[in-house]
């Protein structure tokens, strides 16, 4: 489904990815391993079309390199950012319905995912016309979900979404993103918390310094003593 091939991308005469190259298949759930300034987010603002990147990055068949952030949704890749990046002062629902924004005129499909999002999050129907920034993070990772999926992804690429989560929290977020996967949507997971990311994909690769310096199953990777010393401790 998604294909990377050699992608680089600098910020001025930093170099933030030197040649990666991965691949996520239809219905998987991929992980991307790696400390603050592995490039994992880097790699994600590349596809969304947020930064100019070089090398391929195709999407059943199509070249996302070169397009717009709103043709990049409509191909069916949607990005929840690293650190929600909700409107703090609008309701739940609004920010919400600002993930279909591409759908604009489609109202009747907006409410029927926006009623699929409720399902899904009950927490945010009971909370709907509260401001987003009064909710509690979890809560507030919920509606940065919540509003990716409105772009109706095919494809759906999670940065860090445990980030500041006590841990009862993060096991409830990666069953929801478990839950998301085995609907039918492919992820695409960034993550530092390697246990219970690798507990939860099929496969995973690792990144340090921009490049890919391990990949493999989520199993395997799981038991190799590297990636426990690096990444998991004991």
């Amino acid at each position: 489904m998604l294909t990377l091939t050699d992608l680089t991308l600098s910020y001025g005469s930093f170099r933030a990815l030197e040649g990666i190259s991965l691949h996520a298949d239809s219905g998987e759930l991929v992980v991307l391993l790696g400390a603050n300034g592995a490039g994992k987010s880097s790699t994600f603002r590349a596809i969304s079309g947020l930064h100019k990147a070089g090398g391929s990055a195709r999407f059943g068949g199509a070249e996302l390199l070169g397009l717009k952030s709103a043709q990049v949704v409509r191909h069916g890749v949607v990005q929840c950012p690293e650190g929600r990046k909700l409107f703090p002062m609008m309701s739940v629902e609004k920010n919400l319905l600002l993930g279909a924004y591409v759908y604009a005129s489609d109202k009747a499909g907006n409410q029927q995912a926006l009623q699929q999002i409720y399902q899904t999050f009950p927490i945010l129907a009971e909370k709907r016309n509260d401001p987003a920034g009064s909710l509690s993070g979890g809560q507030q990772q919920m509606v940065a979900i919540g509003r990716a999926l409105m772009g109706r992804p095919k494809l759906l690429m999670l940065d860090e979404p445990s980030l500041g989560l006590a841990p009862l929290v993060v096991k409830q977020m990666f069953g929801i993103i478990q839950d998301i996967n085995r609907r039918g949507t492919t992820v695409l997971l960034a993550e530092q918390n390697a246990y219970a990311a690798l507990k939860i994909s099929n496969r995973a690769y690792v990144m340090e310094r921009g490049r890919i310096v391990m990949e493999g199953d989520s199993k395997t990777l799981l038991g190799d003593e590297r990636i426990r010393k690096a990444y998991i401790g004991g």
